[in-house]
């Protein structure tokens, strides 16, 4: 599933990363910002499941996200930049890495790298690569 995200903070927030004049620090910070934004949005229709918990003042039925555990496919190396933002607002998420390259005479895309966690099965995985929000 392809989520397409133009929430105005997201659009406000590239728009300032773009500008030629950003420094690297108010760039890593809005590239932060921005991943977190995006983690939010993404994981908007995750299933719910109630449980039952118990609160200082009594025990009542909650919500928790139900089903996969997820996992993050970062797309080598542009995509570490938004992990830290991803994992701020998923921070039990796995962690997995795809390197690519794309081949000069035939413009495929070359694998060159692949290690992703060995539970994969069992996870959701979300693509981490800035080159979609773009």
């Amino acid at each position: 599933m392809v989520h397409l995200i133009d929430h105005p903070l997201v659009q406000h927030k590239l728009t300032l990363m773009r500008r030629k004049d950003a420094s690297t620090t108010s760039f890593r910070t809005l590239l932060n910002e921005l991943a977190m934004l995006m983690a939010y949005e993404v994981t908007r229709d995750m299933p719910l499941q109630d449980i039952e918990i118990e609160t200082p003042l009594e025990t009542m039925t909650a919500k928790v996200i139900d089903g996969k555990k997820l996992a993050l496919a970062s797309i080598l190396r542009a995509g570490n930049g938004l992990l830290d933002g991803f994992l701020a607002v998923v921070p039990g998420a796995r962690v997995g890495h795809i390197g690519l390259y794309r081949d000069p005479a035939t413009l495929q895309a070359v694998e060159y790298y692949f290690k992703m966690p060995k539970d994969m099965p069992e996870r959701d995985v979300v693509v981490v690569d800035p080159m979609l929000a773009t």
